[in-house]
């Protein structure tokens, strides 16, 4: 099932988001324009916006106030890329040179900024104060998850739960404004504005645990950033958090906690991620947030969106980048 034909009940919207995304690279302050176009054209699979039009054609098909949500959502996802790889001082983002190693990480603050703030300003001119609640307990949530992860990085005590719990910030909490915001635009009655959000937040918890997973057993050429970068910057990830239960006798991350960001540890550690049952779990407990997000669908029309969103169910468990 590729990307393309999932999107395909919501082609014409996804085609109208690129336009308005290439007219924000259009600016009168030419000191940005190459930075904001570079970002706003290293296209990546769109899911977020696609994930609002979907979630919108449930009901009333509004393209008026879904296109700018959409917009917005895909302009603070990137805001929220370009302000991770300043952080994480990131060589590469989807397979390019990442914005803070071109331009400095004081220019890639900014610019996450000025895309946080065109999104905002977007969601306002859409005029309904309950996506614009909806957009700013988002924004709170993936910052304070940013700010749990800066501060906890190389502290290697992580849990499951608290696993659990930041990548709902950091990525789930987004997927599922992306659906709930989608829903509540299209005037959906509330259970199916919960079922969809439902839908999201689990979609999103379970694509992370994948890009978890790729990050240790993936191909460096596919995902376009170096295999083991999480553990590199000192983040324990499922597959690690796993690993460690699964051994509670071994110290098994060896002399990383005293040589944090060591390759050779890290490469030693990833080996025994590969070799262990623990990649085949962590996809059992992606399979589960995925029953959980197509679960919330039952109730819905049994319509063209509803079945592509089951097919980008199939998608996220099946990808390699």
């Amino acid at each position: 099932m590729s990307i393309a034909s999932i999107y395909e009940p919501i082609q014409e919207g996804l085609g109208m988001v690129e336009e308005k995304l290439k007219d924000f690279a259009r600016v009168d302050f030419p000191w940005i324009v190459e930075p904001l176009t570079y970002v706003l054209e290293s296209s990546g699979k769109r899911i977020r916006p696609g994930l609002t039009l979907l979630a919108g054609r449930f009901y009333r098909y509004d393209l008026e106030t879904l296109i700018p949500m959409a917009t917005a959502i895909e302009l603070f996802h990137n805001a929220t890329l370009v302000h991770d790889d300043a952080v994480d001082k990131a060589l590469l983002r989807r397979g390019k040179t990442a914005v803070n190693s071109l331009w400095g990480e004081g220019i890639a603050v900014l610019l996450g900024d000025y895309l946080f703030s065109i999104s905002a300003d977007l969601v306002c001119s859409i005029g309904n104060f309950r996506v614009m609640s909806l957009f700013a307990k988002t924004l709170t949530e993936i910052s304070s998850g940013q700010l749990r992860e800066t501060f906890n990085a190389y502290s290697w005590r992580q849990d499951r739960e608290g696993y659990y719990e930041q990548i709902y910030s950091k990525t789930a909490s987004l997927f599922a404004a992306a659906t709930g915001t989608g829903a509540v635009l299209s005037e959906a009655p509330e259970e199916a504005v919960a079922a969809l959000t439902s839908y999201g937040s689990n979609l999103g918890m379970a694509f992370q645990v994948v890009d978890d997973v790729l990050d240790v057993i993936g191909d460096e050429g596919e995902m376009g950033k170096p295999v083991g970068s999480d553990l590199l910057q000192g983040t324990l990830t499922l597959p690690i958090i796993l690993l460690v239960e699964q051994h509670p006798q071994d110290n098994v991350l060896g002399e990383l906690p005293e040589k944090p960001g060591d390759q050779v540890e890290v490469a030693r550690v990833i080996e025994m991620v590969r070799n262990s049952p623990v990649v085949d779990e962590c996809y059992q407990i992606a399979g589960g947030f995925l029953s959980q997000a197509c679960g919330a669908l039952e109730g819905l029309p049994d319509n063209v969106s509803r079945r592509s969103l089951l097919d980008l169910a199939d998608y996220v468990i099946e990808r390699r980048k």
